[in-house]
């Protein structure tokens, strides 16, 4: 009796400090998931967009979700949350007007390969200005909330809508069966990062230029065009000869996309010849790029001009 006290005792004095040692950690492992999740399996660069450059004109993205079920609800904000914690976007709801149209679907659609459509999405008009192709408006239909932690089916109809082709990775959150394990790759944010790196500014330039000399009458013809990401207010063309003002002429506003074609003729000019016309756009607002503003030519066309 005596022996068994003294084991206990000395158990209780060893062996329990011992064993909580053994259970602290005495260094730490993080652990890491591994794998290829880019857009692409390939080696190269791929193509992850519908259109190159597709964006939206601006940053700051509205929204309105149309009668949906809560759960489904919740999925889409809840991308939209995970989508603007990761990239330069804001998400924000708006009662009409929107930019983004969410809707949702209870009827089961088969893609006719045996597997079932969980849900639609993509731009509905685009405009092309310039290099950018800008999304003007976009839609998604939930048709089946998703089972995972995260909200991946309203994830990938949502990247969709930013442009987004399917993948042919199946890791990827773009891959067109959708699975939980799925992630939206770094080569994905990075894209999105780089296309909204670019304010949204408007941005005139000249598209073309011709101008024609009679004795001392100068025809233009020229036409400016907006390749921006914003509408552009009003501006001007002043037009220079060898340096010279001539004349100043008006530039209505311009929308994304569009452009302004304008023809002045017999202008007069006080100098015998010239050498150099200089066509120069001012404007008070801010630009993606000042660079296309001006476009200097010879006068192609010179005919003599007797009094």
């Amino acid at each position: 009796m005596r022996w068994s006290l003294i084991f206990s005792i000395l158990f209780i004095l060893i062996g329990v400090p011992l064993m909580f040692l053994y259970f602290l950690p005495f260094s730490t492992i993080d652990f890491v998931e591994s794998g290829n999740y880019n857009f692409s399996l390939n080696n190269g660069v791929s193509e992850m967009q519908f259109y190159p450059n597709l964006r939206f004109a601006s940053s700051d993205i509205s929204y309105k979700i149309h009668d949906c079920p809560l759960q489904k609800q919740n999925d889409m904000e809840f991308a939209f949350e995970i989508i603007q914690n990761i990239t330069p976007l804001k998400f924000y709801s708006v009662v009409d007007n929107e930019d983004i149209s969410v809707t949702c679907g209870n009827r089961i659609v088969s893609d006719g390969g045996g597997y079932f459509i969980a849900g639609e999405g993509g731009p509905t008009n685009i405009t092309v200005a310039g290099k950018f192709h800008v999304i003007t408006g976009g839609e998604i239909l939930l048709i089946k909330q998703s089972d995972c932690q995260r909200p991946n089916i309203a994830i990938h109809e949502l990247m969709h809508v930013l442009g987004f082709e399917h993948s042919n990775n199946p890791d990827n959150i773009m891959y067109n069966i959708t699975k939980c394990s799925q992630v939206i790759s770094e080569d994905m944010i990075q894209l999105l990062n780089e296309l909204y790196s670019v304010p949204s500014y408007s941005d005139l330039a000249f598209e073309s230029v011709t101008s024609t000399l009679k004795g001392r009458f100068l025809d233009v013809n020229f036409t400016v065009r907006n390749i921006g990401l914003n509408d552009a207010e009003d501006a001007v063309v002043n037009i220079y000869a060898d340096n010279n003002f001539v004349k100043e002429i008006n530039l209505e506003p311009i929308e994304i996309g569009n452009g302004r074609f304008m023809y002045i003729g017999n202008i007069w000019i006080s100098q015998l010849s010239i050498n150099e016309l200089k066509l120069v756009i001012t404007s008070d607002f801010n630009e993606i790029s000042k660079t296309n503003n001006e476009i200097i030519l010879e006068i192609k066309d010179k005919t003599n001009h007797q009094d």
